[in-house]
């Protein structure tokens, strides 16, 4: 088994990679900018291997993941 090192708020591009991997192409570009940030912070923080708190949470991080999110979609349309 492999070890996955923790990801931390600040980790845009493993988050937005696992969440990919978690939703696949249930939302596309469009649907993850309607995304309420209410609910990308409770998957973010449900995510195996992440380790980071809701304390150290802010807009401007939940922004970054949806851009990330967006990019690693469009990446897999190929």
């Amino acid at each position: 088994m492999s070890y996955e090192p923790p990801i931390h708020w600040n980790d845009y591009e493993d988050i937005a990679m696992a969440l990919y991997e978690k939703f696949g192409d249930d939302f596309n570009e469009s649907k993850i900018y309607r995304i309420r940030f209410t609910d990308l912070l409770e998957w973010v923080l449900s995510l195996p291997n992440f380790a980071g708190t809701r304390e150290q949470a802010n807009e401007g991080h939940l922004e970054q993941i949806q851009a990330a999110w967006v990019y690693e979609w469009r990446d897999n349309q190929d």
